[in-house]
This record gives C-alpha cells, structure tokens and sequence, in this order.
C-alpha cells in the first residue's frame, strides 16, 4: 500500500466523504493500483480513523465502479475493463469533438496565446521524465480548449471523463516513445485553432482520442 496516503481534511464535509475523496484521489493518481487490496483495519490505521468511515468510503467508491468486493477476500482497487474504458472514451470522444468546435468559434488573440503558452509547458515537461508532471501540463493545454469553449456543463462533464481515465493515461505517459506524437498532435491542434479550420480541429482531436484509446487498450491486455 502506497505510503503517500494522507487524509485531504475538508471541515465542511462528514469524514466519510473526507476519507472517500482520500481514496478516489489515490485511485485516479494510481498511487492504489487496480488490484490492490483495501483492508479497512491498514487504511484506518494509516488515515487515523475508525473503521465506520472507511466502509461507508469504500461502498461510495463501488458506486463510482472505482472498487470491488469478493466474498470472504474484500474490497479491492477495480481493474478497469476494455468495455468500460471504450464506453468512457466514445463520450470524451464525441464531447472533445464538440468542445474543440465551440472553441474554434470562440478563439481570441489573449486564448491562442495562453494555448501557445501550455503547449510549450507541455513540450517542456516531456523533458523532465516526472510522469504527473506530464499529466497535468497535458490536461492544462486541453482545459484552456475547454475554458474556451465556454459551456460550464460540458466542462463538467468532461472534467469527470477525464478523471475516470487518469489512472491508465498516467500508466501510458511512462512510455517516453509516445512523447514526441502528443507534441506533434497538440501542435497541429493549436494550428487548427490559430486558423479557425473548424473541420480539421475536430478531426484532429477525434484521432487524438482514438490514439490514446490504443495504448490504453495494451495496458488493459497487460494487467490481464
């Protein structure tokens, strides 16, 4: 079990949901991989609370298809399934595609450059080897298409997508060979958007997404 754990305290919230957002955060970061046990008596121990919360956690966490539970062995990290990752990626998909399109509409001088400006973190970041570096420049140059885009809902909706795969994407930015193809794909991506080609973003951002769909798929096949 990852020694990083710490309970992220919140005074607004009951200490069920504390312990729940403790644990649905370490899932997504993958500091709890698919598979591993968790055993209420360690996690409370090591997150300094009773066992009550950590069950009430864990039933919140099957709810989200985040864990588990087997007769006589307990609840566990869920794996994620090539069914579920597909249903995921067809919506981010499809939503990607219309956000990228409202976008493309909306783009202004101050948004391009503020695009230019993550693409170039991003770029700088594949240098440094820190994978959950990597992951959130990438997500900070898609957030400014999202911003830009200017639908709060979509955004949502988006956001929590994005959320269920950060597991499999932090798992497959530790294939450096893949660097220079995500560069290459957020550059053509901010060049369709400096020249407002509408078609050709939205097309872009489709196979940036079936992409990603293939090499999460080898990871799903290698856990198996």
């Amino acid at each position: 079990m990852t020694d990083q754990l710490r309970l992220n305290m919140n005074a607004y919230l009951p200490l069920r949901d504390v312990v729940f957002h403790t644990l649905r955060e370490a899932i997504l970061k993958g500091e709890l991989k698919p598979g591993e046990r968790l055993m209420e008596l360690q996690l409370a121990a090591k997150l300094g609370v009773s066992r009550t919360p950590i069950r009430e956690a864990i039933r919140m966490l099957e709810l989200e298809g985040l864990a588990v539970t087997f007769p006589r062995k307990g609840a566990e990290v869920a794996k994620m399934t090539e069914k579920d990752m597909e249903d995921v990626l067809k919506i981010r998909r499809a939503l990607d595609e219309l956000a990228v399109g409202l976008a493309c509409d909306n783009m202004t001088e101050e948004k391009l450059e503020e695009l230019y400006e993550a693409l170039l973190r991003f770029e700088k970041s594949t240098r440094t080897g820190d994978v959950k570096q990597i992951a959130q420049t990438d997500i900070e140059f898609h957030e400014v298409i999202y911003q830009t885009a200017d639908n709060p809902k979509l955004v949502n909706l988006l956001n929590n997508l994005r959320e269920q795969m950060y597991r499999y994407r932090v798992e497959y930015l530790k294939n450096d060979d893949i660097y220079p193809v995500l560069v290459e794909e957020h550059k053509k991506i901010y060049e369709g958007l400096k020249h407002k080609d509408k078609k050709m973003v939205v097309e872009l951002v489709g196979c940036h997404v079936v992409n990603q769909e293939i090499m999460v798929k080898n990871i799903i096949h290698k856990q198996e």
